[in-house]
């Protein structure tokens, strides 16, 4: 079954909200296009595997500073001059925050999804999958870019 919009749906819907009341970012939805999992020297990536009725990757990336500033506000605006642990363990949170959601919404259209924990990766790498198509949708907002990576299918 190829990827379609109702299974990009839930991820958008639970993206914008957690960055909305957690990180107090009003996002705007970008958007969506096929794209290839590389990212750059200066991406941090949080990477979260689905299993069950629908298997696959999301992957939320931000750029360094980008992923310094929404680890602050996460942390009630302590300045987070570096991706030290308590960072990654912020931007870790917020990847479990925004995939709970998501599968909340996904399981009120009847689909159940468990998801892994969250790895957190820094830097040049290309993430390869052979599930799905990857979808790229970027949300914008506060001078902020939230790439979300969706690459599912369903059974």
């Amino acid at each position: 079954m190829e990827m379609n919009v109702e299974f990009i749906n839930p991820f958008l819907m639970a993206a914008t909200s957690i960055l909305r009341d957690v990180c107090q970012i009003e996002t705007k939805i970008g958007k969506p296009y096929v794209k290839t999992t590389s990212f750059t020297e200066d991406s941090v990536i949080i990477m979260i595997g689905v299993t069950g009725e629908m298997r696959g990757q999301v992957i939320i990336a931000f750029a360094y500073d980008k992923a310094l500033e929404i680890a602050s506000k996460m942390m009630m605006g302590m300045p987070v001059p570096e991706l030290d642990e308590m960072a990654a363990s912020a931007l870790s949170e917020l990847g479990n925050m925004i995939m709970g959601n998501a599968a909340t919404i996904l399981s009120t259209k009847g689909i159940g999804i468990d998801i892994t924990p969250p790895s957190l990766c820094r830097g040049n790498l290309t993430i390869t999958q052979g599930y799905a198509k990857n979808i790229c949708i970027p949300l914008t907002g506060d001078n902020i870019t939230v790439e979300l990576d969706v690459a599912v299918k369903g059974d």
